[in-house]
């Protein structure tokens, strides 16, 4: 064999071997997305977003909730029983309020148990899913966000404060129909809130929480932890189970540059031991 075989051979074997890799990943998810099923008598439906980068272009694109997601979703629930349990595994910054309510009304309508897993974020729009399960199911260092809507980069609470605050004469018409629309959205999530939040806490209880989630009592991308989740009185647990630990790992962050995150990949047990090792 040829200088110039060998070399096509290396190229050809280069090419594949990230279509190898990812047919190998997939099969795997699905292999733990079935044991986890069958584990816990269930349909499991993740909802994953990581940052992505182009191809060509190689710089970051993130990820959010869109009405192609809540029809995936929302197909894979209408293909389950009624009566049948559903797990729904989030990591995802959020996005359009119209997909993530879609998802959400779709889950509180169920009969089965709704449980949502999530092991490390699911903001806004994640959260508003989140709301209308039966049980949200957080890692020890998971969050929670507000979800008060956006218009574009501008906080619609944040707008609306700030034309409340000056003369109707003083403000632009643009600005004056940003806060009608503001106005709407917030009034619009507050409501959608409250709707998810029926009959898991007292209608007074609920609505203050979607008060408080809605109208921009805190940064957009402010951490809602474990306990101020069960502080607000959402049902939350911090039990999660090892599997949906195990499958979010199978969802690695796609390859960028180097990492500045770098350990050996082993449980450790006491004295620096590798865990279960003598």
């Amino acid at each position: 064999m040829s200088v110039l075989d060998l070399f096509w051979l290396f190229f050809i074997l280069s090419a594949l071997q990230p279509v190898v890799h990812q047919r190998m990943v997939e099969a795997a998810r699905q292999r733990k997305i079935a044991a986890l099923e069958e584990q816990r008598r269930s349909r499991v439906i993740l909802l994953v977003h990581r940052q992505e980068t182009m191809r060509l272009l190689g710089f970051p694109v993130m990820r959010y909730i869109n009405v192609d997601d809540s029809e995936a979703v929302l197909r894979a629930i209408h293909m389950t029983d009624p009566d049948m349990p559903v797990d729904l595994v989030l990591h995802t910054p959020g996005g359009l309020v119209l997909a993530s309510l879609q998802i959400a009304r779709a889950l509180k309508q169920r009969k089965g148990k709704v449980t949502v897993f999530v092991p490390h974020y699911a903001m806004s729009g994640g959260t508003l899913i989140a709301l209308a399960a039966d049980e949200i199911v957080m890692a020890p260092h998971a969050v929670l966000g507000p979800v008060d809507p956006q218009l574009g980069e501008l906080p619609a609470a944040s707008l609306l404060k700030v034309v409340e605050s000056k003369d109707p004469k003083d403000v632009e018409d643009r600005t004056l129909i940003l806060a009608d629309v503001a106005r709407k959205a917030v009034d619009q999530v507050r409501a959608a809130v409250e709707e998810l939040l029926e009959g898991r806490m007292a209608q007074e209880h609920a609505r203050e929480v979607a008060r408080l989630m809605s109208t921009g009592t805190w940064t957009h991308d402010y951490p809602i932890t474990f306990q101020q989740a069960k502080e607000l009185g959402l049902p939350v647990s911090d039990r999660i189970p090892e599997a949906v630990l195990e499958l979010m790992a199978l969802y690695p962050q796609p390859t960028q540059a180097a990492s500045g995150v770098e350990y050996l990949p082993v449980p450790r047990g006491g004295q620096g031991r590798p865990a279960g090792r003598p």
